[in-house]
């Protein structure tokens, strides 16, 4: 049987640190801001007010005073901002709010859009 041989704390070190014309650079990894979309709620001819306060409340956490003056702003300028998201999260809410609106019969729209 031939010999083991186990290296040192100080040779395994020196070995660690021989230079083999490679530099070795640390990378910052460049984190960007994810982009933020604005899920706006169209008027229409139909749906109730209250059912829009209602939405405002459920999906968006709105309090009432607010969720009323969206909604009114919505009535008198034919589309609203409801929130203010990350993509996948604004979706989401769009698509939620969509959903519900068709379960109970109402044509509500909803678009997103770029901030």
């Amino acid at each position: 049987m031939g010999k083991k041989y186990f290296k040192t704390r100080s040779e395994s070190d020196n070995d660690n640190n021989q230079n083999d014309g490679n530099v070795l650079t640390k990378v910052k990894p460049k984190t960007k801001k994810p982009s933020l979309y604005k899920v706006l709620m169209l008027n229409d001819d139909y749906t109730p007010m209250e059912f829009v306060i209602e939405v405002l409340e459920k999906f968006f956490g709105k309090r009432q005073d607010e969720a009323t003056q969206i909604m009114l702003h919505v009535h008198q300028k034919g589309i609203g901002v409801c929130g203010i998201y990350t993509y996948e999260i604004a979706e989401t809410k769009a698509v939620q709010v969509t959903n519900y609106a068709r379960k109970y019969e109402h044509p509500l729209q909803m678009q997103l859009e770029k901030e």
